[in-house]
Parts: C-alpha cells; sequence; structure tokens
C-alpha cells in the first residue's frame, strides 16, 4: 500500500513518503504517517531494562523473584509431551536475563496448536502467545503464567515471546511506575519520539 523510507549515504539523507496509508480511503502516506510496530515492543522493553541495569536499578544476574515472586520455586516439565503434573524442580531460579533472552522457560511452542498439553494449558489460561491481547491486570497476567510449569529448565532453551512480557511487568514493579510512563520518560522523550506509544491519542489517527 506504501511506504516511508529514509536513506543516509556519505552524509547525503533522503526521506520518501510513497503510495497511500490505506487502500479503502485513499489517503496519501505522509512523512508523519504513524505505523503500528508491534514486536518491536520487545527491543523498548530491552532497552528500558537495559537502562535500569545501567543506573543500578537491576542487575542481569538478579532472581526475578525479587519483583515477581509469583516465579519463585519453579517446576519444569520433564518433557514437552509430558502431562502437567509429570515435572521436576527447576535447577536454579529464573534471571532477568533468563527474561531478556527469552530462554525463562516460558513462551511459543512452535507447533500446531493444541499439539501438546502444555500448548492446551496456556490458550485455557489465556496466556498463550499469539495476537490476541491479555485482559487482565499485570499482576493478573503472571498469576495464571505461574500456575504453569516451565519448558524447560530456565537459561537451557530458547522460546519467544512471553519472556518480555513478564520483563514489563517486572520494570512496573521495580521502578512503581506504569510500563507506559516509563518508556515515556525514560525513552520516547530523550529521543524525540514524540508519537510513540501503546495508543494513538484520537486526535492524531489520520495519521494512522
Amino acid at each position: 500500500a506504501g511506504v516511508v523510507a529514509l536513506t543516509s549515504h556519505r552524509g547525503r539523507v533522503r526521506i520518501g513518503a510513497f503510495g497511500v496509508q490505506d487502500l479503502e480511503s485513499g489517503v496519501p502516506m505522509d512523512r508523519d504517517t504513524i505505523f503500528r510496530i508491534l514486536s518491536m515492543t520487545k527491543p523498548v522493553t530491552a532497552v528500558a531494562t537495559l537502562l535500569l541495569v545501567e543506573d543500578g536499578t537491576l542487575r542481569l544476574e538478579d532472581p526475578v523473584e525479587r519483583w515477581l515472586p509469583e516465579l519463585a520455586d519453579r517446576r519444569v516439565l520433564r518433557a514437552l509431551d509430558a502431562p502437567l503434573d509429570d515435572t521436576v524442580p527447576a535447577a536454579r531460579p529464573i534471571t532477568i536475563l533468563d527474561l531478556l533472552t527469552f530462554r525463562a522457560g516460558y513462551g511459543a511452542v512452535m507447533a500446531p496448536p493444541g499439539t501438546y498439553p502444555i500448548q492446551r494449558a496456556m490458550q485455557e489460561a489465556g496466556v498463550e502467545p499469539g495476537p490476541r491481547i491479555f485482559d487482565g491486570t499485570p499482576d493478573e497476567f503472571v498469576a495464571r503464567v505461574a500456575t504453569l510449569p516451565l519448558l524447560h529448565q530456565p537459561g537451557e532453551r530458547w522460546h519467544y515471546h512471553t519472556g518480555s512480557e513478564l520483563l514489563g511487568v517486572l520494570l512496573e514493579r521495580a521502578t512503581d511506575s506504569t510500563l507506559d510512563v516509563l518508556f515515556a520518560e525514560r525513552i520516547f522523550a530523550p529521543l524525540g519520539m514524540s508519537d510513540t506509544g501503546f495508543h494513538v491519542p484520537r486526535a492524531k489517527l489520520d495519521r494512522l
């Protein structure tokens, strides 16, 4: 439909807007068009985490249970296809680094939905990775995740998605703030990203 592009080569910068924002309305793409960034929220969350590491609020090796006590004393599935009660104790606590690198033991299982019992359990709990937004509070999200065993031992394997969501709750609790305010104050405002956030104000909807 359209694209906004910026190129920089040997000191020469060019910006172009081409096509339309919406195929039905035909509104032309503009340099200040607002785009959905979806999973790019994950690196923003990572930047916020590293800023808090830099200022001494967090350490990468810290166990997450200090801020997410619901995730203490985890059980781990004996195998991916095992029943939910066929578990062993976690060898060590989950750390902030585990969440940051998606190796905490939670996340997407790359198999057709319902292939494994753990997938069905994630769906029933409403915390399966996917496009649907969790409709409860951050505290409720962590509580539901905590009812599930880990897919693997902390640090052992990579599973996309859920680590970033849990990290977002941890950041809120560690700073006694909300994620939107934390992002705005520590990242978006200093960088002049005046249109970036979780929601688009009504006055800007025509640019989305």
